[in-house]
């Protein structure tokens, strides 16, 4: 199982809440990113979204996409992602459960069961599902429940390697999943920063960048297993 966060993606481009100084425009993130903020100001939310939209689809899977690909010749490899793009699909991961939405998907504003892939970058005010209700972004904001933890819990707690790579490990409850890896399975952690590992269990380190972390990771896996 690999776990990975917005460092995942950067080297693809995309910007991270982090690097964006935790402002957007002259708005905070968390502002363009909240039920709060859908119910006060959608058309804002729209353009927040969009934008995120419209360059993610002038983004390509970057060499660590590519790498965690490359591991599905070897190993029966399972993607948690807290990323909102698609680049682990791009890249040719056949696994991938998406813990915070889609961005290149809408869904009903009344029935969350109702989702929609999105043509091109924009979604408009006024775009409705079925029932008539306005589509909004298909991702959790902040405030919301993660429906997708269960499965993503109990992926974890049958975990042979558990990998983390891009997340700084403090957004919960996805920070938490390392803790349902089971006693005997291997950990690593892919990070150019210092993240704080887990203290009760031992974990390989590989303070890279996620293109570099990844290829070490997969020459480290295939000696260790024999492959």
């Amino acid at each position: 199982m690999v776990l990975t966060g917005a460092g995942m993606s950067a080297e693809s481009g995309l910007r991270t809440f982090r690097e964006m100084g935790g402002l957007w425009e002259e708005y905070d993130v968390t502002e363009v990113a909240t039920p709060e903020a859908w119910e006060r100001d959608p058309e804002l939310v729209q353009r927040f979204y969009n934008e995120r939209r419209k360059q993610l689809l002038e983004s390509e899977p970057n060499k660590g996409h590519r790498g965690l690909a490359g591991l599905e010749k070897y190993f029966d490899v399972q993607i948690i992602t807290q990323n909102v793009d698609d680049l682990h699909e791009r890249a040719g991961n056949s696994k991938v459960l998406h813990l915070h939405g889609e961005l290149r998907k809408a869904r009903s504003s009344a029935d969350p069961n109702l989702v929609y892939e999105i043509e091109g970058w924009e979604l408009k005010m006024g775009d409705s599902c079925e029932k008539g209700s306005q589509l909004r972004p298909h991702v959790v904001w902040f405030g919301e429940p993660v429906p997708a933890m269960v499965e993503a819990a109990q992926i974890a707690s049958e975990a042979d390697i558990f990998v983390v790579v891009g997340s700084s490990l403090n957004v919960y409850p996805a920070a938490g999943l390392i803790g349902y890896a089971p006693q005997n399975a291997s950990l690593w952690l892919i990070d150019p920063e210092n993240v704080m590992a887990p203290v009760n269990r031992h974990v390989e380190i590989i303070q890279e960048k996620a293109g570099k972390g990844v290829e070490l990771l997969t020459r480290r896996l295939l000696d260790k297993y024999g492959k």
